[in-house]
């Protein structure tokens, strides 16, 4: 698994559960049940590092769409609108990609 030293498997199972039905994905829950908000910056910074995965130093919406993915592979990916409200809320300069401070403050928030 991905998160593996990072996050608990468990609260990654927890997690996943809570937003296994289409639309009822919440970041700022999923972040708290998934252990991610009481991180240190590094560790908040090693998932992001996980979830760009095409390595280019911003999550896109491409890479935000299958979000759920990094932390199970069975995991479904967001809806169009999931996805949407999720980048409206990370990409806080407006650039269409959430980078890693931008991440950070999401996840803190």
């Amino acid at each position: 698994m991905a998160f593996a030293g990072v996050l608990n498997d468990a609260d990654i199972t927890a997690a996943l559960d809570l937003c296994k039905a289409a639309d009822s994905f919440d970041h700022k829950t999923f972040f708290a049940k998934v252990g991610l908000s009481s991180k240190s910056a590094d560790e908040v910074k090693k998932a992001f590092e996980i979830i760009d995965q095409d390595k280019s130093g911003f999550i896109e919406a491409e890479e935000l769409q299958l979000f759920l993915q990094n932390f199970s592979a069975g995991a479904r990916a967001l809806t169009e609108a999931e996805t949407e409200k999720f980048m409206a809320v990370g990409d806080s300069d407006g650039d269409g990609k959430i980078g890693v401070d931008e991440f950070s403050a999401m996840v803190k928030a």
